[in-house]
């Protein structure tokens, strides 16, 4: 889902400012409950069929509630159902949905909104940029090749209140995927009357989420969350209101959060420095990965594995890394470090680094300088140019400087940099319309098939259309492997593929410096997903 160049937490380092509460004190009804938070893009939809970033999926998360809901570091907690039963080949989940759960228009939630909505999303005809996540989900691959119809999904809805899904397999994360806006129950009346303005703009959406979306108009940078009033929990939810500002510069980020207009900014590297152990500063591990995307039907140049090679060779990581943020750590693998292999118990991102791929992802200029006279000789070429896009934030645009910087005077390359808006710059990519791209993921559970899955042929997110019939047949065989041991071993081989092929070349783990209000509590830091929940936030005096 989370396919941006922003940020979502794995894991975090306790701060006594984010200490978690179950229960406020009585000094929150003296403060105003209202939040004002940066968002670091501009939201493109409001559709669960249709985000596929960060940035929309983080309003998607505050306004929308599945099954289940994750807690501090992913623990899966009661959502919209209120239990659950599990069949011992963990192939069959019944769950016992909350009678008093409403969408925000007063509509009750039943087990009939969680049969449309995963109808929808694997129905051919919608489109859905997450449709792939519900493979597994019995009869949904064989739905989305049209060659079943879309009533044979795995979910069946017997009455209001009592929904069981079908898997076809095992899936280890399901729960976890569960807890996503793709997930997430949809109101069948209300989309038909919408249509095709569904999710366009906040009058055309509807929540079952603990907060409602105000004043957002489809492009413009300022909206706010509001408390839903037909939410099962209403009581437990603190915040009145959330408004949202998109920032784009970390400097008019700092000065609004010193004026006291945001209660949150990321901090350049410059600014982590020098602010290091003040009240409100905190460290975040984010299970999020930025990488370079190559386009393989634009630019024939591109094809040619040397001069892939010879790219990411010439690009130090650490220092790139180390330039942009102080948390950041250079990439060694696609999948971020902090995941552990179920099999070995070892840091996955560690299992797969060869003395190869280790000479790429750190940086060897003399090794770039080789592969890249290769490359030239086998394209009978005498210099190649290449056109970069980008986001237009500072670390966007400090990020394609850098790279820009470093393949030209390396290479001799020609690296020709666009920056613009995240909203145009993502059209542009699911459009194809692009040489090499800086993109990054945030994964919406912590596993590396999350981050390999994209790069499989058929996979919605593989714009540049990167394919390797070894590397699909490897992730394809984890999904349907055995036994735990089976499974990690074709993961681990699949992530090899793809580094040892530069089929994306990943720059860095992108970890976050910021400054967090020390009055604001509550804040739950999911494992991953979303980087925030603000469900039982609330500010104290």
């Amino acid at each position: 889902m989370n396919k941006s160049f922003a940020l979502t937490a794995l894991t975090v380092i306790t701060l006594p400012l984010l200490a978690a509460c179950s229960k406020s004190s009585a000094s929150t009804t003296q403060v105003k409950q209202v939040l004002n938070w940066p968002s670091y893009g501009e939201v493109t939809t409001m559709d669960p069929a249709k985000n596929n970033d960060v940035y929309g999926g983080e309003q998607l998360g505050a306004t929308l509630e599945g099954l289940v809901r994750l807690g501090n570091n992913s623990k899966i907690l009661p959502g919209i159902a209120k239990s659950w039963t599990e069949s011992k080949d963990g192939k069959t989940l019944t769950f016992t949905l909350r009678k008093n759960a409403r969408w925000s228009n007063g509509d009750q939630v039943t087990a009939q909104d969680f049969v449309y909505a995963f109808r929808r999303q694997v129905n051919p005809k919608t489109a859905s940029t997450q449709s792939y996540n519900f493979s597994g989900v019995k009869n949904a691959d064989a739905i989305l090749k049209s060659k079943k119809p879309v009533s044979s999904l795995g979910v069946k809805a017997t009455g209001k209140y009592k929904l069981t899904i079908t898997l076809e397999r095992k899936v280890p994360y399901f729960k976890l995927l569960l807890a996503s806006s793709p997930f997430a129950p949809q109101n069948k009346k209300f989309i038909e009357k919408c249509g095709k303005k569904y999710g366009t703009a906040g009058k055309y959406t509807l929540s079952d989420g603990a907060f409602v979306i105000k004043g957002w108009t489809g492009s413009n940078l300022t909206w706010k969350l509001v408390k839903n009033p037909y939410y099962y929990a209403k009581s437990s939810v603190k915040l009145t209101k959330i408004n949202f500002t998109v920032v784009k510069s970390q400097s008019t980020s700092y000065n609004l959060y010193q004026a006291g207009k945001l209660d949150m900014t990321t901090l350049s590297a410059t600014q982590s420095k020098s602010l290091k152990g003040k009240s409100g500063w905190q460290i975040k591990q984010n299970d999020r990965s930025q990488y370079l995307m190559y386009n393989f039907k634009t630019d024939k140049n591109l094809r040619n594995r040397y001069l892939r090679l010879a790219i990411s060779a010439a690009i130090n990581k650490a220092t790139l890394a180390k330039t942009l943020n102080a948390a950041n750590v250079p990439a060694t693998s696609l999948t971020p470090k902090g995941i552990a292999d179920k099999a070995t118990g070892k840091d996955f991102s560690q299992e797969v680094i060869t003395k190869s791929n280790k000479a790429l992802q750190a940086g060897d200029k003399t090794l770039a300088k080789t592969y890249y006279q290769k490359a030239l000789k086998q394209l009978g070429k005498k210099q190649i140019t290449i056109k970069l896009l980008g986001d237009d934030t500072d670390d966007a645009k400090k990020t394609t400087e850098f790279i820009q910087s470093a393949l030209e005077s390396t290479l001799g390359m020609k690296v020709e940099v666009t920056n613009m808006p995240f909203k145009n710059r993502f059209a542009k990519e699911e459009a194809g319309d692009f040489d090499v791209i800086l993109d990054g993921w945030s994964s919406d559970y912590a596993d590396p098939n999350s981050f390999l899955e994209m790069f499989q042929k058929s996979n919605v997110n593989n714009y540049g259309s990167w394919y390797n019939t070894a590397y699909d047949t490897a992730v394809a065989k984890s999904k349907t492997a055995s036994s735990t041991k089976a499974r990690w071993a074709y993961l681990r081989q699949a992530e090899k593929i793809l580094l040892s092929e530069q089929g994306v070349t990943p720059l860095y783990y992108g970890n976050t410096a910021s400054l967090v209000n020390p009055k604001l509590k509550g804040i739950t830091l999911q494992g991953a997903g979303l980087a925030y929940d603000f469900r039982d936030a609330y500010f104290v005096n």
